[in-house]
């Protein structure tokens, strides 16, 4: 048990490390008390930075549209949104937008500061979600709505025109992260939705009910990453990686273009040339009675498989002129547990073997096989090649259109920014301070005594890596010991008579001596033989009952019988004196 003392204390030291390093990376500073929620600084370069610290204000506008083609009890936007501190927050007196209703249609939205225009810098959008009470199903999306003219707030609903939409969605099983671009097609000037290639990361965000941070970059190069809680899960080009494809192909099927009426694209066709066996029978059934077959001599014919149960009585509430005449539950009849079976016995079937089925022809190559036909391809009309697909549609405002069945939604710290190094900035004085309150919170009241370790493990994935030694070293250690291979100790010669070693020890001319005892692996090396030998008569005369007394051995050794039959020994076995 002490080999589990270094390495377990190696844990504790280096969680104890982990949680005290003066690193600046602020993963590591895990506070243990309390955090006062302190408003971060706003950037010059944002496009919009809400932290909801004055509320909704006149700048976020509740939609009281109507969703068309929907019933008329949900079709209205009638959910509630209100700005407070989410329930179980880690960070006193911060405050976030949240969506207090379930099973109704919610939109709220608000315009940017100023309109953001692809024009050669990244776009940076991410904002936080809490699921305080978990997430069943519904979406927690952003809908970035295109700079365009006649733009309401008041009547944003599902078929308000976007730029981008963003973010998470699940139902059940079905967990998404979306990131959904509107192209606007060059030459028909309508727009069309392409949707990233589906995320590989976790996205098992949705039941922890801790915040966690969305962040899409689309860069200039028309490259783009997701990331969640700082870890990027998704990533790809909006020319190789939506869906369908920004650019359309270059050709397309003929329309026009129709098969030929004497097209074979068969390629194989049944043997003209093939007949049927004249003693081919198709009318054989495939299985027939069993002739050999003897009903058995305990089979009871008159007693039916199953009978009334005797213990079942009617329900004092039944009414046989609403449910009918009452009968009895069945069960099975008890004498056919003991006997081979009950009823009307039938002959088994066996596979009857003069059946062959149904005859068909072999298959064979078809001569005039023409292949598989495909349509011409002709010059794709609507073609168009858009190299540069980062050049989206403006965005003028931002909005949570959304239908969950889940309350409790809170959203938080939205921004929108064309300078990466900003947002990792604003995430440093946001999101970080939150996750790390959450975790001191959750080890704090933790209903497990595991639960911290778990939350550090979670945190800090290399501390696997100490646990991994923590534990397997040891266990290792503990074997190898205990599994070592050991010489075992020669059995003693318990007889004077040569033995086959001993032939082999004159014959190499290692005969033992006091001073170089034979190996047959004796205990005490330094004693001399003689003292052996006295030792082990000792030991046989105290353990065996002494023969000597009755006289059950004649004079040479031999055992005697008296009258019962009994062996007696007259005298002790003499042994001769071993020559060193």
């Amino acid at each position: 048990m002490k080999l589990y003392i270094v390495p377990l204390l190696a844990l504790v030291v280096t969680l104890v490390v982990a949680d005290n390093d003066d690193t600046p990376s602020e993963e590591l500073n895990v506070p243990t008390a309390e955090v006062n929620y302190t408003p971060p600084s706003r950037p010059d370069n944002a496009f919009l930075a809400e932290t909801f610290d004055n509320g909704l204000g006149t700048k976020w506008v509740k939609s009281a549209a109507t969703k068309d083609d929907t019933d008329e009890d949900i079709a209205k936007y009638n959910g509630e949104w209100e700005v407070k501190e989410g329930d179980g927050s880690a960070v006193q007196g911060d405050a976030g937008l949240v969506l207090t209703t379930k099973a109704r249609h919610a939109a709220i939205s608000a315009k940017l500061d100023q309109p953001f225009t692809f024009s050669g810098k990244p776009l940076v959008v991410q904002y936080e979600v809490k699921y305080t009470n978990g997430m069943d199903c519904g979406g927690s999306y952003m809908k970035l709505l295109s700079d365009l003219p006649g733009l309401d707030l008041k009547n944003v609903n599902d078929k308000s025109g976007y730029t981008i939409m963003f973010g998470p969605d699940t139902c059940g099983v079905d967990k998404k992260l979306h990131f959904i671009m509107r192209h606007k097609h060059p030459k028909t000037g309508m727009y069309e939705e392409k949707h990233a290639k589906k995320a590989t990361g976790n996205l098992d965000f949705y039941t922890d009910k801790k915040t966690h941070l969305f962040r899409l970059t689309v860069m200039p190069d028309s490259t783009w990453e997701v990331h969640v809680d700082d870890a990027m899960i998704n990533s790809g080009s909006l020319l190789e990686d939506m869906s369908p494809p920004i650019n359309p192909p270059a050709e397309i099927d003929d329309p026009e273009d129709s098969k030929p009426t004497d097209w074979d694209d068969r390629e194989k066709i049944p043997d003209p040339d093939a007949t049927k066996p004249i003693d081919w029978n198709e009318d054989a059934p495939e299985f027939i009675p069993d002739d050999d077959a003897v009903k058995p001599a305990d089979w009871l014919d008159d007693e039916p498989e199953f009978v009334a149960d005797e213990t079942s009585e009617k329900p004092a509430d039944w009414d046989e002129e609403m449910d009918g005449e009452w009968e009895p539950a069945k069960i099975e009849n008890p004498k056919c547990k003991e006997a081979s079976g009950c009823g009307e016995w039938q002959r088994p079937t066996k596979r009857n073997p003069d059946y062959r089925g149904k005859w068909r022809p072999e298959m064979i190559a078809n001569p005039d096989y023409s292949g598989v036909w495909a349509p011409r391809k002709i010059p794709n009309p609507d073609f168009f090649e858009d190299l540069e697909p980062y050049s989206m549609t403006p965005i003028g405002a931002v909005a949570f259109e959304l239908w969950t069945m889940t309350d409790g939604v809170v959203f938080d710290n939205i921004l929108i920014t064309d300078d990466v190094s900003v947002a990792d900035k604003w995430t440093s004085q946001t999101w970080h301070i939150k996750k790390n309150a959450e975790f001191a919170f959750s080890a704090k009241n933790s209903p497990s005594v595991f639960q911290p370790m778990l939350d550090a493990l979670e945190e800090m994935p290399w501390l696997w890596a100490v646990l991994v030694v923590s534990v397997l070293v040891p266990i290792g250690l503990i074997v190898y010991c205990c599994t070592g291979s050991k010489d075992e100790p020669a059995d003693r010669k318990k007889t004077d008579a040569v033995s086959p070693d001993d032939e082999d020890e004159k014959a190499s001319g290692d005969t033992p001596t006091k001073d170089s005892p034979k190996k047959s692996g004796r205990a005490d090396l330094s004693k001399p033989i003689e003292d052996e030998v006295e030792e082990e008569d000792a030991e046989e005369e105290e353990a065996a009952p002494s023969q000597e007394e009755d006289g059950s051995l004649d004079e040479g050794g031999a055992s005697l019988s008296d009258e019962t039959g009994e062996t007696r020994r007259k005298s002790p076995r003499k042994r001769k004196p071993r020559k060193d």
